[in-house]
């Protein structure tokens, strides 16, 4: 005898044991501020935010944009910060921001990258792919970038652009002050890999 058709089973997929895949908390249209030190630093604005304390390293995640608005500790505002893609991962104290990182600050200076990096213990700023700095007085390129948080003493490395000794230094020779302010210095190519201590920025 031939039976022209099986008996049905129901198809159940299996069940997801990954506990570190889920978010112990989502939370949509944050408007917050962020405080370090017990210091308010930012307000940040977002449309959704991930914290998960089970992954490792525990991290919260930005991943429908992220604005932030920087203040000093009068609370005045000093700069704006926004990216596509944003992480903070808290016990380490780092922001990693991804794709369209743009920053502008008070003294008219423009950043622009696809990745940037904050490091909250050393208070520095850095990246490792192209980045462009322009100044009301000049444009720099390069594909490596340390400042310190405040943008007022930075390195552009493997660089090109219109910039004196004093954006690298903060300080002019004697020499320096007879040249015309557009004199161009070479920078060596330097890739520094994401393992490496980031050297610490005199203040």
């Amino acid at each position: 005898m031939l039976w022209s058709c099986e008996e049905q089973k129901e198809h159940i997929a299996a069940p997801i044991y990954e506990r570190d895949s889920v978010s112990v908390m989502t939370t949509y249209g944050v408007n917050t501020l962020i405080s370090d030190s017990g210091v308010i630093k930012y307000k940040i604005v977002t449309e959704r935010w991930d914290v998960n304390t089970v992954k490792n390293p525990s991290r919260w995640s930005f991943e429908k944009g992220v604005f932030f608005e920087q203040f000093d500790e009068q609370l005045h505002t000093v700069a704006h910060i926004q990216a596509d893609t944003a992480w903070y991962y808290d016990q380490k104290r780092l922001w990693h921001l991804r794709g369209r990182v743009c920053i502008r600050n008070n003294d008219g200076l423009h950043y622009e990258s696809e990745e940037l990096f904050y490091d909250g213990i050393r208070h520095e700023l850095y990246s490792n792919v192209f980045s462009r700095v322009t100044t009301p007085e000049r444009t720099m390129e390069g594909t490596y970038f340390l400042s310190d948080e405040n943008l007022r003493h930075y390195t552009v490395s493997n660089s090109k652009g219109a910039f004196s000794r004093e954006d690298m230094t903060g300080e002019k020779t004697d020499e320096e002050e007879t040249k015309d302010p557009k004199d161009t210095i070479k920078v060596e190519p330097y890739v520094r890999p994401q393992t490496q201590k980031h050297r610490r920025i005199a203040p």
